[in-house]
């Protein structure tokens, strides 16, 4: 989340006007980062079932003038599924980043995944969300390569630095119109 509010703020995603941090977490880090560093309107959605979960946030979204054609939604640390009502809604216009080169090792703990796999090239996903576990069409992907002598920790330190550029570079290709999707797979254009 930082990587792309510095990256709105140095004028990087010249298309994006807007910004708004939600988070089901009061405690996340990332809300007082947005607040007090860069400005942001923060919003926490406390402990909601889903169906009022995704009410609030339509809510949210409607209340900031935020429209279903020029909304963009990028989850970065959202440890929430969003359902189906929201992810219909915005079709291709909700962003994650997942720490390993989809579709292998989905879900949680993929850099362990990966490790105990033995692979040797290892990296992170920016793909759009759909309505099942980071299997929505991908839109880019960074390679890191992993050595004899990664930990998960090292593994994930030297993924999150691909992870923030990589993110960074598919919201600016979402915003500038670059790419679109065909046939769940997105393609220039």
């Amino acid at each position: 989340m930082k990587a792309i509010l510095e990256a709105v703020k140095s004028n990087k995603l010249k298309g994006i006007t807007k910004v708004i941090v939600i988070s089901n977490n009061p405690e996340a880090p990332g809300v007082n980062i947005a607040r007090d560093d860069y400005g942001v309107q923060t919003v926490t959605i406390l402990n909601k079932n889903k169906q009022d979960f995704e009410n609030e946030l339509l809510s949210i979204l409607s209340i900031n003038n935020f429209g279903v054609t020029d909304t963009l939604i990028c989850l970065a640390g959202f440890m929430r599924i969003i359902g189906p009502t929201i992810v219909n809604k915005f079709q291709y216009r909700i962003i994650n980043i997942h720490p390993s080169l989809l579709p292998s090792f989905r879900g949680l703990n993929a850099q362990r995944q990966a490790l105990d796999a033995g692979v040797k090239i290892a990296g992170c996903t920016v793909h759009f969300v759909d309505t099942g576990i980071d299997t929505g069409p991908i839109i880019l992907q960074k390679c890191v390569p992993v050595f004899s002598y990664d930990t998960e920790q090292s593994l994930s330190d030297r993924i999150l630095v691909s992870e923030h550029e990589a993110y960074v570079t598919a919201i600016e290709l979402i915003s500038s119109n670059r790419i679109k999707v065909k046939d769940n797979k997105v393609v220039e254009g």
